[in-house]
Order: C-alpha cells, then sequence, then structure tokens
C-alpha cells in the first residue's frame, strides 16, 4: 500500500459515520475553509523562515486539506482524489503545449500570454456568457491578492503602464488625492481615495516584480522585531510603553532600528 492510500484510508476511516472522529464527521466543504486558509499561511509562514523540516510538515497539513474536500466530494458522488489528480494533469499537459506537443515558445514572455490564452478558453467553455476578462475572479479572496491577480489579467492583454514611471507617477496622483479628501473630512471619500492608493501600490510591486503580501509580511516582521527591541530598552529604563513620553518612545525606537541593522 502506497502512503497515498494509506492517507486516503486514514480519512475515510475519520469520516466512517460509525467508527469515525467526531469533529471529523460533522465537518462540511463551508466549515473546513478557514482551516485550509490557516494552513496555507503556515506553509508560506515556514518558508520564509528558511524551515525545510517544518515546511514538510506544514505541506502535508496542506495536503491533507485537498485529501479532506477529496472524502467530502467522493461522498456526495461529486468527485474524489483520483478524478481531482487526472483533471490537475491534464489541465497542466493542455497549458503547457510547448513541454507536451510540438509548439515552440521563445521566451518567458510567449509562455505567459499563451498561458492566459489558453486559462481564458477555459473559462469561456465553462460559462458561454463570459464576457469579460475579470468574469469568475474569486470574490473571497484577500484584497490584496484580488488587486494583484487583476492588474496581471488585465495587463497581460495591453491594459496596462508601458514601464514603472507611469506607475510611480500614478501613485503619486492617488496620494495627493488622498490629501485632498482628508482636508475634506469626507470619511467615505477618504477611504475610497486610501484604496485608490493601496492598489496603486500593489500595482508599483507587480512592476518591480515583487509580491505584495510577501513585501508586507516582511515589513510587519521587521516592525514587530524592532518594537520587541524598543520594549526592551524602555524596561531597562525603568519605563514601560504607556508610562514613556513620546519623545522616550521616538528615541528608544531609533535605537532598536540601529540595533536592527547592526545584527
Amino acid at each position: 500500500m502506497t502512503h497515498t492510500q494509506r492517507l486516503l484510508d486514514i480519512m475515510r476511516t475519520l469520516r466512517d459515520p460509525e467508527q469515525g472522529c467526531p469533529w471529523d464527521k460533522k465537518q462540511t466543504f463551508e466549515t473546513i475553509v478557514p482551516h485550509t486558509l490557516e494552513e496555507a499561511y503556515e506553509v508560506a509562514d515556514a518558508i520564509e523562515k528558511g524551515d525545510m523540516a517544518e515546511l514538510e510538515g506544514e505541506l502535508g497539513d496542506l495536503l491533507f486539506q485537498v485529501v479532506f474536500y477529496a472524502q467530502l466530494g467522493s461522498e456526495q458522488d461529486l468527485f474524489d482524489f483520483e478524478s481531482i489528480a487526472k483533471a490537475m494533469s491534464e489541465k497542466l499537459v493542455r497549458r503547457h503545449p510547448h513541454v507536451f506537443s510540438d509548439m515552440s515558445l521563445e521566451n518567458d514572455a510567449a509562455i505567459k500570454q499563451n498561458w492566459e490564452k489558453l486559462k481564458h478558453q477555459e473559462r469561456q467553455t465553462k460559462n458561454q456568457s463570459n464576457t469579460s476578462l475579470l468574469d469568475d475572479l474569486p470574490s473571497s479572496f484577500p484584497a490584496l491578492s484580488l488587486a494583484q491577480k487583476i492588474q496581471k489579467r488585465v495587463g497581460r492583454h495591453g491594459f496596462d503602464w508601458p514601464d514603472i514611471n507611469g506607475v510611480i507617477e500614478k501613485l503619486e496622483e492617488e496620494v495627493a488625492e488622498l490629501k485632498e479628501a482628508i482636508s475634506k473630512k469626507n470619511r467615505a471619500h477618504i477611504e475610497e481615495e486610501l484604496g485608490d492608493v493601496l492598489f496603486s501600490c500593489v500595482n508599483l510591486s507587480r512592476h518591480l516584480e515583487l509580491d505584495p503580501e510577501t513585501a508586507l509580511r516582511k515589513s510587519c516582521r521587521k516592525f514587530e522585531n524592532r518594537f520587541r527591541q524598543l520594549e526592551i530598552l524602555i524596561d531597562n529604563d525603568g519605563l514601560t510603553v504607556d508610562s514613556a513620553s513620546l519623545e522616550q518612545l521616538e528615541q528608544a525606537w531609533q535605537k532598536a532600528k540601529k540595533l536592527s541593522t547592526e545584527s
């Protein structure tokens, strides 16, 4: 017995109406979604840490999510693990004609263009009423990911700035509009303009070939590390964050920044 088959058998046992696990038995497609998202982020976290031992375990946890969905699908005669693997295999072959057929694509740009063309054809096949390149975008995507996906999709069809200068100018324009909205104290308008600034930041990251989620996560970690150092410095002075003055906090922050740069 392969380990794959053993894993599928274990999942089937966990869902057994009589002998299965009470928690696993009551789960549905909907209730599993938060766990799937959590496991995906834990995979990303292990990769960011460079911890390959942890990554192996986290990938196993993520695989278990797929196995769980496959079991739920099998119980409802919708699909199973084998049909999922079959569909994925066919999709990969279909989307890589330059590897699995005699088609020749000269460079990465041509490969990406052909990939997007094939994806669009697949979307049209699924729903003949599709008329927009933006049809079928996942509404549940985190906003950063959704913005990036929208920009990539339209950008591959020519709706894009020719170079990064236009992107930076647009960002500066959006920041100016945000400042104007703030001066008028219109909350709804401020929110709209702030969203435009964030959308432009995602566009800038795309043109820089950087992932905005990864960049922001790194900034969060950097801030966390520096703030923890600030707390130590403040504590050494017999203070707390709450009792220290703004000037003392700023001095400690600058020291924390210097220490993090030196380390």
